[in-house]
């Protein structure tokens, strides 16, 4: 019935979403990690995480299946085999860190800060043009959004609290020199 349907749909959105983010890298991941890092309280962070997520591949989905009632299904078929071929290939590039820690410091809220910078790390990224594609192929939006941000969530909570584990571990200086050669070698 409909319970296996978006159950199915869950499924088969979220695994390409966890293989896009955690299996080659991405620039949520490494904002999750800086947040962690910083603020030393995963659980907000995920919250955020989730949030920002679910909007973002909301609109993404709302997008994919608005572009397949307009054009239509044939002519989405070929745009969509197109789109993956150059997904795959951008997947090939690896993700930048574009941001700066001064950010951080300016909006204050963990769960805010977090809400804020990953809606926006996303707008673009590799897992938003997916979930546009996802939700172009499949019927239902609800499970094409449920299973992207639960492929996100895969990717992005265990960075969470292994950035959280490592925070609590290092020195602050140490901390701060991590820091600075992350920065360095992502820019």
């Amino acid at each position: 019935g409909i319970r296996d349907k978006l159950v199915t749909g869950v499924q088969t959105c979220a695994l390409p979403i966890y293989r896009c983010a955690r299996l080659i890298g991405d620039k949520t991941q490494l904002l999750t990690l800086v947040l962690a890092a910083r603020f030393k309280r995963p659980w907000p962070i995920v919250a955020g995480i989730f949030l920002a997520t679910l909007v973002n591949h909301a609109i993404a989905g709302a997008l994919g299946a608005w572009l397949t009632r307009t054009i239509g299904s044939d002519a989405m078929r070929w745009i969509l085999g197109i789109s993956f071929i150059a997904m795959a290939a951008w997947m090939l590039v690896p993700d930048k860190w574009d941001g700066e820690s001064s950010a951080l410091r300016k909006v204050g809220d963990v769960f805010l800060t977090t809400t804020i910078l990953f809606f926006l790390v996303e707008i673009g990224d590799k897992t938003q043009i997916a979930t546009v594609a996802l939700a172009a192929r499949f019927d239902s939006l609800i499970a094409v959004v449920m299973g992207t941000t639960v492929g996100m969530l895969l990717a992005n909570v265990p960075v969470a609290f292994f950035g959280d584990a490592l925070a609590k571990r290092l020195p602050r200086s140490e901390e701060r020199r991590v820091g600075k050669e992350g920065r360095s070698r992502w820019a």
